[in-house]
């Protein structure tokens, strides 16, 4: 019985560890109709708002802090191709990523700006784009860097990272920048930074930037990458520091909850239920 007890109290001792290395904290446990998470974003209300994927419908679920579901909204004249991420401007528009592209083969890639959220008198307008240097429908498997599930709204531009799928590639992303305005529009690359040497280790999932402009996170499924003293459209000419999470699941959405903490969020697998996160920054 004494040798069980410490048993238990060796476990109770490890986890914790575990947890104080991690530096993230469970904060909630999603039901079914969010096991597809892929983006959430922060309004001047205070609320969290969250997207499902690819093979779920057009809504847009309103959470409190603690991720309880407070509302869902259904996005008129929209469709759910491929949902992947969210943003925001000052102005409490949302900014809906139709934008996944695994294939590298889209030709109807689209960004829905949705305002009127916190009034209940929702528009809906659209964004279409290209990218100015994909030729190819799909491209080689060497040149697979036109997916992307992750952007943020500065100065009125959107900016774009990309997911790359080339085979056998590092972990580059390209930056791409478009403008807010509706229509038919070419992404203009802006630049590329390899985040790390391992493809599969480095995708960006999630993207966000915090109310005074001035810190972009980026995330995968085990690190936060936070930009800082960036300066024009080139984000990635400012300092880059790399966070390593200690714990490795597949992370979809991030956002600033305040200037110092990061709401993350991660996908269903297995048994594991989809989940809200929090993590402190230094």
């Amino acid at each position: 019985m004494r040798f069980s007890y410490l048993i238990f109290l060796a476990a109770i001792s490890v986890s914790c560890q575990k947890n104080k290395k991690s530096g993230i904290s469970n904060i909630h446990s999603f039901p079914n109709s969010l096991n597809e998470i892929s983006g959430i974003t922060m309004l001047s209300n205070n609320k969290v708002y969250a997207i499902n994927d690819s093979g779920n419908d057009n809504t847009l679920f309103c959470l409190d802090l603690k991720g309880e579901i407070l509302q869902q909204i259904k996005i008129p004249e929209t469709k759910n191709i491929d949902w992947e991420d969210l943003a925001y401007d000052h102005k409490d528009n949302i900014y809906i990523g139709d934008f996944g592209n695994n294939s590298n083969d889209r030709k109807d890639l689209n960004i829905y700006k949705v305002s009127g959220i916190l009034s209940n008198s929702l528009s809906v307008s659209k964004i279409e784009f290209t990218y100015e240097d994909q030729k190819k429908f799909p491209p080689k498997k060497k040149e697979l860097n036109f997916d992307v599930e992750a952007f943020i709204y500065l100065k009125n531009n959107l900016y774009l990272f990309t997911k790359n799928r080339s085979k056998k590639a590092k972990g580059i992303t390209k930056l791409y920048k478009i403008p807010t305005t509706s229509g038919q529009h070419i992404a203009k690359l802006i630049g590329e930074y390899e985040i790390c040497n391992n493809n599969s280790d480095c995708f960006i999932t999630g993207a966000a930037i915090n109310k005074t402009n001035d810190k972009i996170a980026l995330l995968t499924h085990d690190k936060v990458f936070l930009l800082r003293d960036f300066k024009g459209d080139n984000l990635w000419n400012g300092n880059i520091q790399k966070i390593k999470l200690h714990h490795n699941s597949q992370k979809e959405g991030i956002c600033f909850k305040n200037d110092s903490t990061l709401f993350i969020t991660d996908e269903k697998t297995g048994h594991k239920k989809a989940s809200l996160y929090e993590y402190q920054l230094d």
